[in-house]
């Protein structure tokens, strides 16, 4: 089996994924998940779709993932992980999907308005 690319996007985070038959071994940016991450919480964001598939240590990650914060990051490796697990494995898709691990989420940060002190903030209004 050769190795399957995807992407994975979130805010402002993009996230290429290569996923191939391994140890379960996952890199991001050339270091390991546990030490890119620097909370449980973001490194089991990434291992979440290998846990619903029972798929945990079947396959080798490698990520190249920029733009965002941590959050961002760590959800972008979510989607492409599990856009590239119902690539192997159509069945997955019955998994993942009530998870929402599929859905692209879409919410990004409003842009300032000319005028505004920021989105949706306005300056202070002096009557006289």
């Amino acid at each position: 089996m050769s190795i399957t690319h995807k992407i994975g996007r979130r805010k402002t985070s993009v996230a290429r994924v290569y996923l191939k038959p391994g140890s379960g071994e996952i890199t991001v940016n050339g270091k390991a998940a546990a030490d890119y991450f620097s909370t449980d919480v973001m490194v089991y964001k990434v291992n979440q779709p290998f846990l619903l598939t029972e798929t945990v240590g079947q396959y080798d990650v490698k990520v190249n993932v920029f733009g965002g914060g941590n959050t961002g990051q760590a959800e972008a490796i979510r989607l492409g992980i599990s856009r590239a697990l119902c690539d192997i494995n159509a069945e997955f898709r019955l998994l993942l999907k009530p998870e929402g691990l599929l859905t692209r989420d879409a919410r990004m940060v409003e842009r300032k308005k000319p005028g505004q002190k920021k989105a949706r903030k306005k300056f202070q209004f002096s009557k006289r």
